[in-house]
């Protein structure tokens, strides 16, 4: 070896000062990754808005979702305030509305409709009702496919084969089919859509944790759980139930605004709720009807779906990300 290849180095040896990293847990950097996506905090802020808007303006209103006067049908949208500015001022025509049916001293702030209810109460206490039965709905689709998805997954064999048919029977029919058959069979009513709306709305969520549970029962963790003994049911419940969480609280998030646009056409097409009670789609079934000549009666429960639907959308995609690694940005 040529030794004049090599030279002694005189120069002083310095050690790279160690880096420290924060030793954050899983919950903090999901939270993280979650407030760094500014659609998904915007979400939030647009749900919590609705669901208040939901419990508190049907209260503090001072005309009830049922209330009928006909003497003061179709008023227009009418603001204190801005009505001062030239908007919202119950003018259609170039004619003051209110002043016309002497109703100068009401405010209908999304207008009456051709009942002369208040569309302002009733598209409140509708996004309750719409809320309400979505969330029902979904929470025992979720408990379901829960329990179906770990049997299934977990014992295989005969028995995932035989479950795994029933699902295939099952999602090979139209939901909205099943559903609207159902409906007709058993006539409108909060429990009985609540029933409809359950019959399929598991099958995803039995799919997506069955294949976590595929995942997760060869795992290291798994067979020394079965090798000091641990039954079938801890297994399950202790070990493989708590590594699937984090896609079942997003399969819940996305089945939330499903449910309630499925709640919402279901009223539309006239299989929702009876009246007197609203729900978002009934609404919106009530005013298309006049939207040519009356548009803001059909306007405000489109927006108010609209958003609700955004909302949980973008908040289900900004959970996503932050819950799943393998969607995180580096």
């Amino acid at each position: 070896m040529n030794d004049e290849k090599f030279c002694l180095c005189t120069g002083e040896h310095t050690e790279e000062a160690e880096k420290e990293y924060a030793n954050d847990s899983y919950a903090k950097e999901a939270l993280h990754h979650f407030t760094a996506n500014k659609g998904a905090v915007v979400s939030v802020f647009i749900i919590l808005i609705i669901i208040l808007m939901a419990i508190i303006a049907p209260i503090l209103s001072p005309y009830s979702y049922k209330d009928v006067q006909a003497q003061y049908s179709n008023l227009p949208p009418r603001v204190p305030g801005l009505e001062q500015l030239g908007v919202f001022n119950g003018y259609r025509n170039g004619a003051n509305v209110y002043a016309q049916k002497g109703a100068l001293d009401q405010y209908h702030y999304f207008g009456t409709d051709n009942l002369g209810r208040d569309i302002w109460t009733r598209v409140w206490s509708g996004t309750r009702i719409s809320l309400y039965i979505s969330g029902i709905a979904v929470l025992i689709d979720v408990f379901i496919g829960i329990i179906y998805g770990l049997i299934s997954g977990y014992f295989g064999g005969k028995t995932d084969i035989f479950m795994q048919r029933v699902t295939e029977i099952l999602s090979s029919l139209p939901q909205l089919v099943i559903v609207t058959l159902m409906l007709v069979v058993m006539k409108p009513g909060l429990l009985n859509i609540i029933i409809a709306l359950m019959l399929t709305g598991w099958i995803n969520m039995s799919r997506i944790v069955r294949a976590q549970v595929l995942k997760y029962k060869n795992q290291e963790f798994v067979l020394a759980a079965r090798t000091l003994g641990v039954g079938s049911r801890g297994i399950i419940f202790k070990e493989i139930l708590p590594n699937t969480l984090g896609q079942i609280i997003v399969t819940f998030m996305f089945s939330i605004p499903n449910a309630i646009f499925l709640e919402a056409f279901l009223a539309f097409v006239g299989l929702g709720v009876p009246a007197p009670i609203a729900s978002l789609g009934s609404m919106i079934n009530d005013g298309y009807k006049s939207a040519m000549v009356y548009p803001y009666m059909v306007m405000a429960p489109v927006i108010v779906l609209a958003l609700l639907m955004l909302g949980f959308n973008l908040f289900s995609d900004g959970l996503r990300d932050a819950i799943d690694p393998q969607m995180k940005q580096t």
